[in-house]
């Protein structure tokens, strides 16, 4: 039930109202009737507790995130500045043993937590991923040290893993080798862990799309727009004939991307395609011929050399 603004004193007729925000009361200025003693102020508090005075006027503090080992919501006991602020010997001792069991970790989750998630930000840094993967893969993470499935496998590799799958949940295009180079373990070991934990938590995974690697390729050959669209067109007329099933992703879009280049006649060698896709020359070659004998571009491309 919605309550009508009052326009006028219910004893006096007056409309003389005065609403007392301090006390919760409104108030008939000419008859002194409190007509209301219970308001209540569905207005913003705008109150600053904290001593740096800087006008922020924040209400909370910084959001909830995945990526601390206590998801953010730890508090720490005073900071140096407070230090001076003591007199006595005994209660600078007593503050710092309070801020030392304060920082201390208790349980070996939490422990592992703190270390693992300092080296997952450190990879998602040397990948340049977008803190919404960083976020996923730390719950990833988590859920895997709750449910044990850390153990025996090295923390790195469940790290990768992790980010891995995230990755893929996001369809932010990144390639095994990739995150073999940014962690130091073998993208065998990462596939691997990857397949395990994905599969003991229930994660289901969407197989990749070879279009998501087009633009990363692409900027790295130096290729038109016009290239990048007709390297898209290929792979889905590759996809309608189902010939990308059962292939690469990688190879597939590096394939594609080398026969619209040498359609566009912006010619780039096999061996420098394979370099910035992370396969060999075979796979390209390979792929390569596939392409353009079921999608028939060979008088096309045939066409572009002759000019």
């Amino acid at each position: 039930m919605i309550r009508k603004t009052l326009k006028e004193c219910p004893e006096c007729a007056s409309r003389n109202i005065f609403r007392d925000v301090e006390k919760g009361e409104t108030i008939c200025r000419d008859c002194g009737l409190v007509i209301e003693d219970r308001m209540v102020d569905f207005s913003q508090e705008w109150r600053d507790f904290e001593d740096d005075r800087d006008g922020s006027k924040r209400r909370t503090g910084a959001p909830t995130t995945q990526t601390q080992f206590d998801q953010g919501l730890g508090t720490e006991v005073g900071t140096t500045a407070d230090f001076y602020k003591l007199g006595s010997e005994k209660e600078r001792g007593k503050f710092f043993r309070l801020r030392k069991w304060n920082i201390r970790i208790s349980t070996a989750i939490e422990r592992n937590l703190k270390v693992a998630l300092a080296e997952l930000k450190r990879v998602s840094s040397f990948l340049k991923l977008p803190r919404s993967v960083e976020e996923e893969a730390a719950r990833v993470y988590r859920l895997a040290v709750q449910r044990g499935l850390v153990r025996g496998r090295s923390m790195e590799s469940v790290i990768a893993g992790a980010l891995y799958a995230a990755c893929r949940r996001h369809e932010i295009p990144r390639t095994l080798d990739e995150m073999g180079e940014a962690s130091g373990i073998e993208k065998k070991e990462i596939g691997r862990t990857y397949r395990f934990v994905t599969r003991e938590l229930g994660i289901s995974i969407r197989p990749s799309n070879p279009a998501d690697y087009i633009p990363r390729f692409a900027s790295a050959l130096k290729l038109s727009p016009e290239t990048q669209s007709k390297a898209v067109e290929i792979l889905e007329m590759a996809r309608d004939i189902e010939l990308t099933s059962g292939r690469g992703p990688t190879g597939i879009a590096a394939a594609a991307l080398y026969v619209a280049s040498l359609i566009h006649g912006e010619k780039r060698t096999q061996r420098e395609v394979a370099d910035v896709a992370g396969v060999t020359e075979v796979t390209i070659r390979n792929r390569y011929k596939e392409l353009i004998k079921k999608l028939k571009f060979t008088k096309q491309i045939e066409k572009t050399k002759k000019k």
